[in-house]
């Protein structure tokens, strides 16, 4: 028979034993049961390091057309919008008064240029003197000039288009007078295109001549994207705004893009080739740093490890894998999404899942 003075004793280490068996059970079940997760392999792909900014679109050329002498317009050769060679004439000036200038010109060159050979002549049989020589020489000399000058500013009473382009709207028509202040239209080289934007001074050093880019604009297809190049950088940063002015080239535009548009460039500043690379998705962020959860064949068995990394560049959803403590190696399954609110420690087993289609990165 037990004694009463026993009896509780026993009570006590049955309730004991009760309670550590019911602490014992949830983990237990826990270490039996696996866990669904969802899981994609380490891969190696070619990471860029990008900077999204604002530009504004520019021609390749453009000027606005001016007379360089003064006069009446007798005649426009060209049609607002019309497209144009180079050195095709645009604007007649009434050149009637440089014309009887040049005749007379032309007549005083050819009296001086006479009086020339016969002095030439007299000198060599002594008839005249040096000094007469010199001064025929001369007269001729300047009577050349003067034919000359008269027949630039006669040309210049064509204005030509100074590139091949397309006009724009016209100030002016055949009867106004115009000066070499007015604007008589304005021709724009739209056979490539510019952008200029502005990159902030902390990634200059990144930012080189033959960079490129990639622009997107409103007028364009939302898949539509435009390929471009850098082709300078100013070497002066703006004190207001610590950046520097950069200026790309467009090769290709499309038809869609304008002058004086503004448009998003993503401008590719460093390319990390083969880099091992996961899904932002499954990095666990910790006080003690940065980790991943692979999945790890353990006999029968797949459970959970989770490994310390140091990261790099992330880009379009891809995180680069500088170094881990435990090597990994490509294809390695890694648990791809939810690491923050399953429940997962160390030695966990799984139940890995493909990752589902809808939320795969495109490559």
């Amino acid at each position: 028979m037990i004694s009463l003075r026993v009896f509780p004793l026993v009570l006590c280490l049955l309730g004991l034993t009760t309670a550590c068996s019911r602490k014992a059970e949830p983990r237990a079940a826990a270490q039996a049961q696996k866990q669904p997760v969802e899981v994609t392999p380490v891969s190696r792909r070619d990471l860029a390091e990008t900077l999204t900014v604002v530009g504004s679109i520019a021609a390749n050329e453009s000027a606005g057309l001016r007379a360089e002498i003064s006069g009446q317009v007798r005649g426009v050769f060209f049609d607002e919008g019309q497209r144009v060679t180079k050195d095709q004439v645009l604007i007649k000036i009434d050149d009637s008064e440089l014309r009887a200038q040049l005749a007379q010109a032309e007549s005083r060159f050819k009296l001086a240029e006479l009086s020339l050979a016969r002095n030439q002549g007299l000198l060599e049989t002594k008839t005249v003197s040096q000094a007469d020589f010199d001064r025929v020489n001369a007269e001729h000399a300047t009577a050349t000039a003067e034919l000359s000058l008269l027949r630039v500013r006669l040309a210049k009473t064509e204005v030509k288009a100074p590139f091949e382009g397309i006009v724009g709207a016209r100030s002016i028509s055949p009867g106004d007078y115009v000066t070499s202040a007015s604007v008589i239209a304005q021709i724009d080289d739209l056979s490539r295109l510019k952008i200029d934007f502005q990159v902030p001074e902390r990634f200059l050093g990144k930012v080189r001549n033959g960079a490129p880019f990639t622009l997107r604009a409103k007028t364009l297809d939302a898949a539509s994207r435009v390929q471009g190049e850098v082709y300078f950088v100013s070497s002066v940063i703006d004190r207001d705004t610590r950046s520097s002015g950069v200026k790309g080239l467009l090769t290709n535009p499309p038809a869609e893009l304008k002058p004086g548009m503004f448009a998003n460039v993503e401008l590719v500043l460093d390319v990390r080739k083969n880099a091992l690379t996961v899904p932002e998705g499954s990095i666990l962020t910790t006080a003690k740093g940065a980790q991943i959860i692979a999945v790890k064949e353990n006999g029968a068995d797949r459970i959970a490890e989770f490994i310390p990394v140091e990261l790099g560049l992330r880009s379009k959803g891809h995180v680069e894998i500088v170094s881990s403590k435990v090597p990994l190696a490509e294809q390695q399954p890694v648990v791809a999404a939810g690491v923050g609110s399953l429940i997962l420690f160390p030695g966990a087993k799984l139940d890995p899942k493909p990752l589902k289609a809808e939320f795969r990165l495109a490559e």
